[in-house]
């Protein structure tokens, strides 16, 4: 039996993150409640919410684009939260995966832009 590697389809993830997961997705901030249901829930794309991935749970993830989708409220705008966050996103790109982030704020005011960017990554040219 083959083992697969962190490059592969498999993505781990950690079963007793499913609970708070499942508290987040019907707790959404108001940016991501815009974000899911104005843009990404429509999507043909599948996307998830609130997904487990490894011993984080990602706000957004799309499979089939292995794109992560992170909105990050006021408590990310620390030092020491910038660089957990950091280390998260090396982490999840070690899988292959690519992580794009915005802030509420960008998400609530500039929010036709935030969409043509996803756009862009979601359906590259």
């Amino acid at each position: 039996m083959t083992r697969l590697s962190k490059h592969d389809f498999y993505l781990p993830y950690d079963p007793a993150l499913g609970p708070r997961a499942k508290e987040l997705r019907k707790n959404m901030t108001p940016a991501e409640k815009k974000l899911w249901y104005q843009y990404l829930r429509p999507l043909p794309l599948r996307v998830l919410r609130q997904r487990p991935i490894d011993h984080f749970i990602v706000d957004f993830y799309c499979p089939s684009r292995k794109l992560v989708i992170e909105v990050d409220g006021e408590a990310h705008f620390n030092s020491l939260a910038q660089d957990y966050d950091q280390a998260r996103t090396e982490v999840l790109e070690d899988y292959g995966l690519q992580v794009v982030r915005f802030t509420n704020q960008q998400v609530i005011h500039t929010f036709e832009s935030i969409c043509t960017q996803l756009q862009h990554l979601m359906y590259p040219s």
